[in-house]
């Protein structure tokens, strides 16, 4: 079930259905794939991980995604057991195995492996890293570019990074999905989530931006994902479109922005049309986040022929 509410919803396909899991090597129809429940990434989400897409055959910005998935296991002290050559050698085995092409998203998941038993020790390990890379066909749900969605500012606040580090992808991540689930309950698509101070830091799985009289504003990133697409998104709007600025700024000045929106792997650049119950403009996706939203995708193709 595709939850049709969902900032991470996609069109899906069919043959996603019967598609091969990478497991430590091995192709496993995804039905079968499975890890021991002493796995680390199961006992205690000890491991990193990335989102990926593949785009006209090629790994969109592959380079960047190996410095983070490398930078976190560092930050962690796991020995992935591959070099970087090597897992993207996987991903793209794994992509070539089920026939996936384009429009793909990737799931790149390892954790420390399994332990002797369940503790939080990481010295109590049988095994080395467990890999495994699942590959689907997902296209962005269209209706999202169309009508925008709804934000829910959570009481859950963004970590700092002397306490969890959003800049590399930890398995643990049960402070967003209970901001989340939050937003749900309120009516929600997704939550907007505040740093320590109560500045707008990013939302619980995208990074977040407004639109002020003809300037894009973000978080300066300290309490935010080190998203591959906003910089990207960043770098495109001050190189084609005018200023953008990384800086602090409050719940008040997002109400009253003219435009916002979030981005992400999968779905690109997603229009927000509601911030707690407030429309932010007139309420629909605005004109100036639809031009670097094509500006974005033209890019992605342009660098993917």
């Amino acid at each position: 079930m595709i939850p049709a509410s969902s900032a991470q919803s996609f069109d899906g396909d069919p043959r996603n259905d019967n598609a091969l899991v990478y497991v430590n090597g091995a192709f496993v129809h995804r039905d079968k794939a499975t890890v021991s429940v002493f796995d680390a990434g199961f006992v205690l989400g000890d491991g990193v991980w990335e989102g990926l897409r593949l785009v006209n055959g090629k790994l969109l910005s592959v380079d960047q995604h190996m410095d983070r998935l490398f930078e976190g296991a560092r930050a962690i002290s796991m020995d992935i057991g591959m070099t970087r050559a090597e897992v993207v050698q996987a991903v793209m085995d794994t992509c070539a195995t089920n026939g996936f092409t384009d429009n793909t998203h990737i799931r790149l998941m390892i954790t420390r492996g399994r332990k002797t038993t369940p503790n939080q020790d990481p010295r109590f390990m049988a095994s080395g890293a467990t890999v495994v890379i699942v590959a689907e066909l997902k296209k962005p749900r269209a209706e999202f570019a169309e009508k925008g969605l709804s934000l829910f500012t959570s009481t859950f606040r963004c970590s700092t990074p002397d306490v969890f580090d959003l800049r590399w992808n930890s398995h643990s991540r049960l402070n967003l999905i209970q901001a989340l689930i939050q937003a749900i309950a309120a009516g929600a698509d997704e939550a907007l989530m505040l740093d320590q101070r109560g500045m707008v830091a990013s939302c619980n799985s995208t990074n977040f931006f407004i639109v002020r009289k003809g300037e894009l504003w973000t978080s300066p990133g300290l309490y935010s994902f080190n998203g591959i697409t906003r910089g990207h998104v960043f770098d495109l709007w001050n190189e084609r479109i005018g200023v953008g600025h990384m800086k602090d700024f409050t719940l008040t000045q997002a109400y009253s922005a003219d435009e916002a929106f979030v981005t992400g792997t999968l779905g690109g650049i997603t229009p927000v049309s509601r911030i707690d119950g407030r429309a932010i403009g007139d309420g629909k996706p605005g004109a100036m986040t639809m031009r670097i939203a094509k500006i974005y995708w033209d890019w992605v193709r342009d660098i993917c022929i």
